[in-house]
């Protein structure tokens, strides 16, 4: 791998990059590298996992699946009550 100097660089630009190392729990030069990688990549470098496993596995086929009949009708829904989070916790609103 290659070794990159940066000379003359402002202070507010070395601070910013600490900071923005330290939020993303990192070394100055690792977020350096990520700055950098992110900076150079073009679209599709990063496809993502769904592509990425499509591409590795897609070739194997799908499955296809029998899904068994109904024997009784599909339920009604019943009485839903939205739950209230809060500092204290979930509450659950009663009638």
């Amino acid at each position: 791998m290659a070794a990159v100097s940066i000379r003359d660089l402002d202070d507010l630009v070395r601070e910013r990059l600490r900071v923005r190392a330290a939020h993303h729990g990192r070394s100055m030069e690792a977020e350096i590298r990520a700055i950098l990688t992110e900076a150079v990549s073009e679209p599709g470098d990063n496809t993502g996992l769904a592509q990425a496993l499509l591409s590795r596995f897609g070739a194997l086929g799908g499955v296809d699946l029998e899904l068994p009949r109904r024997t009784q009708p599909p339920r009604r829904g019943g009485s839903y009550r939205a739950s209230v989070v809060s500092a204290a916790g979930p509450q659950h609103d009663r009638p």
